[in-house]
């Protein structure tokens, strides 16, 4: 049984692991290994080279061709498209390793045990790392405990609310990071065991970035829009999409913080408590986001609102809801956010630690 670990754990992994030691991240597709990993690295300056062995079907592509020295006569052979020229240390990704084809496995051994492929050493200090698939639904190869035991081997299995801060960081269109939070089945693969298709489109992390793309420019989504829609994430989460869209009236973190007005208590009247919740988890990362750059004025005013905000829930009972907003500022991942309210508004904190003593769940 292979150890779970989430995107925070994954970094930890990273941090930690000497570059001469081996990772395998276990996952299902489309729930971003090959980004985060690459991301990470190219932030560190090291370039990434991602090879598909899946894809690949003859030794050649990984080990280069032979070919004869003309000096000593001895057939060797030439470097393949993607070796590191530099002398720079490489992050070599295999991606794809238990659909590579049983010849290819026999050169990634050596590979991972000597950092060589064809008698050419990988440049120092570089890093190997491999992503396979798990499921029934896949065609693997099965791998050899010998391959295997070279690498540390981890089940990644990242979390909703890790999607939504790289969606909200990566500008996917918040209709979709809202219904992705709060239908969190339809966000990694889910086959059906019943179904009589002969092609079954599931919704992944992957898909649900194209429909953004798809419906970033509309306000509204028709007909047509829905079956483009379903044909990247499937009918079910296209139709429970749509259903959510029509009803979407949820209060921004922007107009609470910025604009808190009567008007906007009408509207927080509405909310049930999974919505108000939801607006506490948005409004930390709004922060998070955006205090930093915003100029003092501003800044006072999205503290006085946040003041009027938990006066609201106190007058209007919302005990759970001001139970959560604690929480949220006390063990957010959201640090910068969390600090700015703990430092710069101690009337805010002396208003939660006030109430929380009457909080009953």
């Amino acid at each position: 049984m292979s150890i779970r670990i989430d995107v925070k754990e994954l970094m930890e992994v990273l941090d930690n692991t000497p570059a001469n030691q081996n990772i395998m991240l276990v996952g299902k597709h489309g729930i971003g290994k090959s980004q985060i990993l690459t991301q990470y690295y190219q932030k560190k300056g090291m370039p990434v080279i991602a090879l598909f062995l899946g894809q690949m079907s003859d030794p050649g592509d990984l080990i280069g061709l032979p070919h004869k020295d003309p000096d000593t006569g001895r057939s060797e052979f030439m470097p393949p498209y993607w070796w590191p020229s530099d002398g720079r240390p490489t992050v070599l990704f295999l991606d794809e390793l238990n659909r590579a084809r049983p010849e290819l496995l026999q050169s990634v051994q050596d590979l991972t045990l000597n950092r060589t492929l064809a008698g050419k050493k990988l440049p120092e200090g570089s890093v190997v790392l491999s992503a396979v698939n798990a499921g029934d639904e896949y065609q693997l190869t099965d791998l050899d405990p010998a391959l295997l035991s070279r690498f540390n081997i981890y089940e990644f299995v990242p979390s909703v609310e890790d999607w939504g801060v790289w969606a909200r960081k990566n500008g996917i269109d918040k209709r979709v990071i809202t219904f992705i939070e709060k239908n969190s089945s339809f966000i990694d693969p889910q086959l059906s065991d019943t179904s009589d298709e002969l092609i079954e489109k599931t919704a992944d992390r992957r898909a649900w970035v194209r429909v953004s793309d798809i419906v970033c420019p509309h306000r509204t989504l028709g007909l047509s829009l829905i079956k483009i829609v379903a044909g990247v994430v499937g009918v079910n989460a296209a139709m429970a999409f749509k259903k959510f869209v029509e009803s979407f009236q949820a209060v921004s973190p922007e107009q609470l913080l910025l604009k808190f007005t009567r008007k906007l208590t009408k509207e927080l009247d509405s909310l049930s408590l999974q919505d108000i919740i939801y607006l506490n988890k948005q409004v930390i990362f709004w922060l998070d986001e955006n205090i930093r750059n915003m100029a003092e004025a501003k800044r006072k005013k999205a503290l006085s609102n946040l003041e009027k905000y938990i006066i609201y829930l106190k007058e209007t009972d919302r005990r759970e809801a001001i139970a959560d907003l604690i929480n949220q500022v006390e063990s957010s991942d959201c640090e910068y956010a969390c600090s700015f309210i703990m430092l710069e508004s101690p009337e805010i904190m002396k208003l939660l630690e006030k109430y929380i003593h009457g909080v009953k769940l």
